[in-house]
């Protein structure tokens, strides 16, 4: 006997709306009775943690949560629910999910459901819905496939299959595959002209002259001294403010290059040059992880731009005080975003979030002198250049897949004006009251967005909102579909390689 799950021209990772069809293939080498075949399309989100000492008694446990943040099932033979006795050699069954938007864990009504589940058709175990409803969940769009955080952290998707054999003493045949996910991204908000920027302005310090003396050897050798100020050269350090400019809101994109710029400006009335002679940057990662009322925060750095040998100037020494000159933006202009970086998200469990950080190397002049020259011989030459390390940091950065949502889609969740009846099939709301001039004016409203709903607190109240989300049915129209190309995706280790996290406890669901 072998079972084998084949899908339908496999992309490299799927999304939201895409259709997951293929079949289950069953080779028998003898007479076999099978009652169910049941497919489930399944994506956890598990962590783990270790009691921190000053917290609990049970310090060093280690305590799990595992949410499904996706469940579907399918019963794809037979249709009566009859046993059938089946010949020896390949058989087929088809199956077709379509992948949702949003997780269903924190729907009350569909985890209470599957309590009751029994089977469809007969008897088989599906999830037990009650762990769920203990847990704290919120409302978000299903997260991206991760790993890379062993015994900690990881989001899987999963195909499953499960062939019931009727008998007292038959086990159940069971199967799955791994799958990659990477989540459509939400509507982009319109483009602006503002820019979020990070800037510090910096100053080189004043030169100084060493106090020298003959050595026994007939070289120039450093005396301890006072510093004094270098007389032949009385004009003030260089000044200038650099700064970091992305657009607002600060949105990159999977596999894209950094929307960048790199701007510095002249504070100073000096004729001096200063150069810019090492760039790098990284792209920082933030990943919260959450068991229960504990949390760990893992930080992920992702080396965007390294360049440590450059000599480019930055501007003219002659340009006025406030001249701005652009770092030629070729640096980074070319170099895409690692594919090992996931997408900002967040569910019940995991969230990530994104930062960016520059680190600058500037200096005032140029060093002339070879390496092999003794200090002595390279002073001779003239004044050393003086170096900076600068750090800008880009906070609250939003790093989107690069799936953009079908106009279908956003058609079908977003109402064309507060006025117009969404729905036809539904009746027309009632016209608003006269005002009430001496009632307390009533609460804003904070903007929603249709496809990414806010999030539910500890006790899963819905948000006293006029329009309620659309249903399933509404959002899962088979006309919405994503084709486009896709950004390469490599968020996890192998999507079947075998799960490192620790066995979960049943004591604590």
């Amino acid at each position: 006997m072998s079972i084998r799950i084949v899908l339908d021209k496999p992309p490299e990772f799927y999304t939201n709306l895409d259709f997951i069809s293929g079949r289950v293939v069953l080779w028998l080498n003898r007479s076999e009775s099978i009652g169910n075949v049941i497919v489930k399309l399944e994506g956890e989100s598990r962590t783990a943690l270790t009691v921190p000492m000053a917290d609990r008694d049970d310090y060093g446990d280690i305590v799990t949560e595992n949410h499904k943040i996706l469940y579907r099932v399918f019963q794809v033979y037979p249709d009566d629910g009859a046993s059938v006795t089946f010949d020896p050699g390949q058989h087929e069954f088809k199956f077709n999910f379509k992948v949702p938007l949003n997780n269903i864990c924190h729907d009350p009504k569909a985890m209470g459901a599957l309590i009751g589940i029994g089977g469809i058709g007969g008897s088989f175990r599906t999830m037990d819905g009650t762990k769920q409803l203990m847990l704290q969940h919120v409302r978000a769009t299903l997260p991206p496939s991760l790993t890379g955080f062993p015994q900690e952290a990881e989001i899987r998707y999963y195909i499953k299959v499960t062939i019931q054999r009727p008998g007292l003493f038959k086990e159940n045949w069971r199967y799955q595959t791994g799958f990659k996910f990477l989540p459509i991204e939400p509507p982009r908000p319109a483009k602006t002209n503002q820019e979020a920027f990070a800037r510090r302005p910096f100053a080189f310090r004043p030169r100084t002259a060493a106090a020298q003396r003959r050595s026994f050897f007939g070289g120039l050798s450093r005396q301890p001294s006072t510093p004094q100020l270098d007389e032949s050269n009385q004009s003030p350090p260089p000044s200038i403010e650099m700064s970091a400019r992305i657009p607002f809101p600060t949105i990159l994109t999977c596999n894209e290059p950094l929307p960048l710029r790199l701007i510095a400006k002249k504070i100073a009335p000096v004729s001096e040059q200063v150069y810019l002679t090492a760039l790098e940057i990284d792209l920082i990662g933030y990943t919260q992880v959450r068991v229960q009322n504990f949390t760990n925060v893992e930080r992920t750095v992702w080396v965007v731009v390294s360049a440590p040998n450059l000599s480019i100037p930055l501007g003219n020494p002659d340009d006025a005080i406030d001249t701005e000159f652009e770092v030629p933006s070729s640096l980074w202009e070319a170099r895409r975003l690692p594919n090992t970086i996931a997408p900002t998200f967040r569910t019940c469990n995991l969230a990530r979030r994104y930062e960016i950080e520059l680190k600058l190397t500037l200096s005032w002049g140029l060093s002339t002198s070879p390496p092999s020259l003794s200090w002595g011989a390279a002073a001779a030459r003239g004044p050393q250049p003086q170096t900076i390390h600068l750090p800008l940091k880009l906070s609250n950065v939003e790093v989107y897949s690069g799936i953009k949502p079908p106009a279908a889609l956003l058609q079908s969740v977003s109402y064309p004006s507060a006025h117009a009846n969404p729905n036809p099939n539904r009746p027309p709301r009632p016209p608003p009251r006269p005002a009430n001039p001496n009632a307390p004016a009533p609460p804003q409203r904070p903007p929603q967005d249709p496809l990414y709903p806010p999030q539910l607190g500890p006790g899963n109240v819905i948000p006293p909102y006029d329009d309620a989300p659309p249903s399933y049915d509404e959002a899962m129209a088979d006309t919405v579909v994503v084709s486009q190309e896709r950004p390469a995706y490599s968020g996890v280790t192998a999507e079947n390689a075998p799960s490192t996290m620790p066995p979960e406890k049943s004591s604590r669901g």
